[in-house]
């Protein structure tokens, strides 16, 4: 394998131990940076470390500090520091066993591809990933990277696993605190059944090379352009198909019907979309009208 191992070890389930490797499984995308320029002489700014009432200092009298009150620091040097790094121990031990639905989306962090470090431990291997895909369950332990401890999961993914880090509870804000003004009330069943037909007018299979970052991609476009003009200044005037934010009183009603008899764009993969039952209406009843909802 070309890429580089991110860490070499073993997975332990009790007295049972796998050679593994591990590879990050996502890469940095093409983003766009720029630098600071000064532009009467188009130099590149550049920037100096300095200290109020000092001015600039050298490197090496630099030193890292943790500030405890207003302006006060307890200075740590660098091997100090390393000293408390955890060493990894190249073990991760699955301690425990869960429902994958048990854990909240909120808590993954970044996934890692783990495969086997060698024919030998190729049985093993997939021993443990074949039960933990026939139990539907994922595997969590303790594991230290680089100086750090992080809680990490393991499950199947395809004829390998997954390695996810993990966020601890106390780097996760509680959802309650945002969602406790949201009204706790029962929707109108002829806005739901409108709404779940629209959602099934756009059900399709999930294919991430669909999706570009649009802002990017002008950003590059805008590069181009600018190159060419030699330096003119090149501004575009803005749609009007922005949507307006005027005013949040929305006739719902209407505007799910609109998006309804909307022509949805014909893409290259078939697209299923499933029945949805239309609720039943009461003869005597006039049509509901969605009640007009402000928020502040």
């Amino acid at each position: 394998m070309a890429a580089r191992a991110y860490w070499q070890g073993q997975i332990r389930l009790a007295l049972v131990s796998i050679p593994v490797e591990i590879y990050s499984a996502t890469k940095s995308g093409a983003q766009i940076s720029f630098h600071q320029i000064h532009e009467p002489s188009g130099k590149r700014i550049k920037y100096e470390k300095v200290a109020p009432g000092v001015g600039p200092v050298d490197v090496d009298e630099i030193v890292k500090g943790f500030e405890y009150e207003k302006g006060q620091y307890v200075l740590l040097e660098q091997d100090e520091i390393d000293a408390v790094k955890l060493e990894s121990k190249k073990t991760l031990e699955l301690t425990q066993f869960v429902d994958a639905d048990e854990i909240d989306v909120l808590y993954y962090e970044k996934p890692y591809f783990v495969v086997p470090a060698d024919d030998l431990a190729e049985e093993a291997f997939i021993v443990l990933r074949e039960a933990l895909r026939r139990s539907r369950k994922v595997g969590l332990g303790q594991l230290a990277l680089r100086g750090r401890e992080y809680v990490v999961s393991l499950k199947p993914c395809g004829r390998g696993m997954v390695l996810e880090t993990l966020r601890y509870a106390d780097e996760v804000n509680k959802a309650q605190g945002y969602f406790r003004d949201i009204p706790d009330t029962a929707p109108d069943p002829e806005l739901l059944g409108l709404a779940e037909t629209l959602i099934d007018k756009k059900v399709a299979k999930f294919d991430p090379k669909e999706f570009h970052d649009r802002y990017v991609d002008a950003l590059k476009d805008l590069i181009e352009r600018k190159k060419k003009a030699k330096g003119r200044k090149i501004i575009e005037d803005k749609s009007d198909d922005a949507p307006s934010r005027g005013s949040n009183v929305v006739d719902l009603m209407a505007a799910l019907k609109k998006s309804l008899e909307k022509p949805e764009a014909k893409s290259s993969a078939a697209v299923k979309t499933r029945p949805v039952k239309a609720p039943a209406k009461k003869a005597a009843a006039p049509a509901k009208k969605a009640p007009a909802r402000k928020r502040a």
